[in-house]
C-alpha cells in the first residue's frame, strides 16, 4: 500500500493521512470444503484466487454436463463433479456453496442449498427481484444459515479505507455519490446479458456494482428518478438514475451494454473528494482531495488478481464464528439494492419470463 503522505490520523495542516485498511491478509482466513455450483467464467476466477490466496478449497462442483464438471474438477483439483446440485449437495463433504449461474437460476439452486442445510454465498446480483431474495434470506433465517451476496468489491481493503474516511467526516456533508459501470457488448440474441430468459440486461450484471457502492455510502436509495433504454430483445441496454440517500446527498448511478464507461466512483462532501479508480470495483487506488489543498492515495496491497480473495476469507471467517451474514454486505443491504432494481426495471417496463409486471 501507497499514501502521499502515509496513513493513520487525518494529520496536522499541511499533511493528510489516511487510515490503515482493517481487512485481515485472506491466506489467514480459516480453510473452509466449498461446493460449487455452474463453472463458467467467474467460477474459474473464483476458484483459482480461493486456491492461490486463501486456506479454502473447491472441493466439488456440479454442472448440467457431467463432463464439464468433470473437466473443471480436473483443472483445479477438485475431487468430485456431479450433474446437479442435488446430487453434489447429497455427497456431502462441502461447509459452503458459491452459487455462479446465471441470474435466473440464483433462487432455485440457492433455495436447495439452503433447505440442504449448507451456506451459501450468491453471485451477484443476489437474485432476479427483491421477491426472490426475501424468500432466501428468510429461509436462511429459518435455518440459522450463513447467506451473502458475492458482491466482492465490498471487501477490499480500499472500500475498508474509504468506509473509515466516510465515517471519520473528514470529507465533510457528503453532497453526491457518483459511479458508472458500463461495457461494450456486440448485439447477439444468444448471448446471456441480452437473453431475457437468463435474467439479462445492464442492470443486474453491470450497473448492480454503482447501485450497491452509492447504497453503502449514502445509504438507502429513495425517490428515484430514471431514464433508459432498452436492447433489441427487450432487456434494459441503458439505464440513468438521480436518487437521495436515506443518510443525505445524492446518488447518480449510470450503466450500460453498449459502451466501455470510465468506470469510476466519485464520492464528493462538503470538504473534500474521495475517488476510486482501477476500475472502482476491482482492486485499485482511492485518492482523496481535500478543500484545503491536502491530499493522499491508498493503493491496493495485494496482486491485483486476487480481490476476490477477501470475500472468500470474509465468508470463511463468518461461518466459522457461526454467524448468519456479513456487516459489509449486510441481508439489508443486498434487499436495499434489489428493491432499487426492481423500481429501475419497472420504470422502464422490463420484466423476466415468469415476473409479473409491477
Amino acid at each position: 500500500m501507497t499514501s502521499t503522505s502515509g496513513h493513520g490520523d487525518p494529520g496536522s495542516e499541511g499533511t493528510l493521512r489516511l487510515p490503515e485498511p482493517l481487512s485481515p491478509d485472506p491466506s489467514t482466513a480459516p480453510g473452509l470444503r466449498w461446493g460449487l455450483i455452474s463453472p463458467g467464467h467467474i467460477a474459474d476466477q473464483f476458484t483459482a484466487t480461493a486456491h492461490r490466496a486463501t486456506a479454502s478449497r473447491v472441493v466439488s462442483v456440479c454442472s448440467r454436463s457431467q463432463e464439464r464438471a468433470e473437466a473443471f474438477a480436473a483443472e483445479h483439483g477438485a475431487t468430485g463433479a456431479f450433474d446437479s446440485p442435488r446430487a453434489m449437495l447429497e455427497a456431502g463433504g462441502i461447509d459452503v456453496v458459491y452459487v455462479a449461474s446465471p441470474h435466473a437460476q440464483h433462487h432455485a439452486y440457492a433455495r436447495a442449498v439452503l433447505e440442504a442445510g449448507v451456506p451459501v454465498v450468491v453471485e451477484k446480483a443476489f437474485t432476479l427481484n427483491r421477491p426472490e431474495a426475501e424468500d432466501l434470506l428468510e429461509l436462511a433465517a429459518q435455518h440459522r444459515l450463513f447467506a451473502m451476496e458475492a458482491m466482492w468489491a465490498r471487501f477490499l481493503p480500499q472500500y475498508d479505507v474509504l468506509r473509515q474516511v466516510l465515517s471519520s467526516g473528514l470529507l465533510g456533508t457528503i453532497v453526491e455519490v457518483s459511479a458508472e459501470h458500463g461495457q461494450w457488448f456486440p448485439e447477439d440474441a444468444q448471448h446471456r446479458l441480452y437473453d431475457p430468459a437468463l435474467g439479462g440486461g445492464a442492470l443486474l450484471d453491470l450497473g448492480v456494482y454503482p447501485l450497491s457502492f452509492a447504497q453503502m455510502v449514502v445509504g438507502d436509495l429513495t425517490d428515484p428518478v430514471i431514464q433508459g433504454d432498452l436492447a433489441f430483445t427487450g432487456v434494459d441496454a441503458y439505464v440513468g438514475l438521480l436518487a437521495r440517500g436515506a443518510r443525505g446527498g445524492r446518488a447518480r448511478v449510470a450503466t450500460t451494454l453498449n459502451a466501455r464507461m470510465p468506470n469510476e466512483a466519485v464520492v464528493t462532501g462538503t470538504e473534500g473528494t474521495a475517488r476510486l479508480t482501477g476500475p472502482f470495483y476491482a482492486p485499485g487506488t482511492l485518492a482523496v482531495s481535500l478543500r484545503d489543498g491536502r491530499s493522499a492515495r491508498f493503493e491496493h496491497p495485494g496482486a491485483p488478481g486476487d480481490g476476490m480473495a477477501y470475500e472468500i476469507a470474509e465468508a470463511a471467517r463468518r461461518i466459522s464464528a457461526g454467524e448468519q451474514q456479513s456487516p459489509w454486505m449486510s441481508w439489508e443491504d443486498t434487499l436495499s439494492v434489489m428493491g432499487t432494481m426492481d423500481a429501475a426495471r419497472a420504470a422502464l417496463g422490463v420484466t423476466y419470463p415468469g415476473e409479473v409486471a409491477s
